[in-house]
C-alpha cells in the first residue's frame, strides 16, 4: 500500500509547484503538508516522492526557457567543435552551469547521511526560512542590482551556484531563495538574478530526482501518486515561473521576506504547541 494517496500527491504537487521556483523553500511547505497530513515526513518513500515530483517543476522550466536553453547549448555545441566560437557569451553560460552544479552535487553525496537524518527536523526548517529571509532582505535592500545577464561571470555563476548549499543542509533556507540572494549581492539585477536561479536550477533539481528515485519507487510510494503529484507540479511551476518573472521587474523581494518570516513563526508555533512533529 503506498504511503501516499492520489488525493495527497495532488496537494503535494500543488505545493511542490507553487513553492520550487518561488524564494519560499519548496522543502520547507512540502515538510509542513505532509506533517499536517499525517504524512510520514522522514520515510524513504516520502522522501523520495518529494524529490522526483521536483521532475515536474523542471520540465516547466525546460518548456518555458525552451528557446533560451536551445541557444545556449547550440553555442555550447558550436564551440566545442570550433575554437573560434568560443568566446560567445552562451558558450561559456553553458560551461558556467556545469560548472556551478558540481560543488552541490559533492557536498549532497558526501553530506546524505546529515541531510536526511537531523537536518531534516523541522526545527531546522523553521529556523532557516527566517534566517534566510535576513539574508534575502539585507541583498534586496544593499544589492547593487545594475548587471544583467549578459554581466555574468564565471566567479559570478560558481558563488551562485555553490549558495545551493545552504538549501541543501539547511531545507527552509530556499534553494531559489539563496541563489536570487547571492545573486542580488553580487550586483545583478533581480531579473537576471532570477533567470539565472531557474537556469541552476535545472541540473540541481534533476539530479536530486534521479538519486531520490530508488527510494520512492522501492519503498512504497505509488506509481500512480508519482505521475499525478508531477503532472501537478508542472502545470502549477509553469504558472509559477510566468508570475515570478513579471513580479520581480516592479517589485522587489520584501513581500517574500515577511512571508517567510511568518511561515517560519507559524511553524515554530504549530511545533511547540505540539500539533506538528518534528
Amino acid at each position: 500500500m503506498s504511503v501516499i494517496n492520489v488525493g495527497q500527491a495532488i496537494v503535494l504537487g500543488i505545493v511542490e509547484g507553487l513553492t520550487e521556483f518561488l524564494p519560499v523553500s519548496s522543502t520547507g511547505h512540502l515538510k509542513i503538508a505532509e506533517g499536517l497530513m499525517g504524512i510520514p515526513v522522514e520515510d524513504d518513500a516520502v522522501v523520495g516522492f518529494t524529490a522526483v515530483i521536483q521532475a515536474g517543476a523542471i520540465a516547466a522550466v525546460l518548456v518555458y526557457f525552451f528557446t533560451d536553453i536551445l541557444r545556449i547549448a547550440k553555442a555550447w555545441g558550436r564551440g566545442i567543435v570550433k575554437p573560434s566560437e568560443r568566446y560567445h557569451h552562451d558558450y561559456k553560460f553553458g560551461w558556467w552551469v556545469i560548472f556551478a552544479t558540481l560543488p552541490v552535487v559533492a557536498v549532497g553525496v558526501a553530506a546524505d547521511d546529515l541531510i536526511h537524518g537531523p537536518l531534516a527536523s523541522l526545527w531546522v526548517v523553521a529556523g532557516s526560512l527566517i534566517g534566510g529571509s535576513v539574508v534575502m532582505w539585507l541583498a534586496d535592500r544593499y544589492g547593487r542590482h545594475k548587471r544583467g545577464e549578459d554581466d555574468i561571470s564565471l566567479t559570478d555563476a560558481m558563488l551562485i551556484g555553490s549558495s545551493q548549499i545552504l538549501a541543501m543542509l539547511f531545507p527552509g533556507f530556499s534553494r531559489s531563495g539563496a541563489t536570487m540572494s547571492t545573486g542580488l549581492l553580487l550586483g545583478l539585477d533581480r531579473v537576471a538574478a532570477t533567470r539565472l536561479s531557474f537556469f541552476l536550477g535545472i541540473p540541481a533539481l534533476t539530479g536530486a530526482g534521479i538519486y531520490e528515485l530508488p527510494g520512492a519507487m522501492g519503498t512504497g510510494a505509488g506509481t500512480l501518486p508519482l505521475i499525478v503529484g508531477t503532472g501537478v507540479s508542472f502545470i502549477v511551476a509553469y504558472a509559477s515561473i510566468a508570475w515570478l518573472l513579471r513580479f520581480v521587474q516592479r517589485h522587489s523581494f520584501t513581500s517574500f521576506v515577511v512571508y517567510r518570516v511568518a511561515i517560519g513563526l507559524l511553524l515554530f508555533a504549530l511545533l511547540g504547541a505540539g500539533t506538528l512533529n518534528a
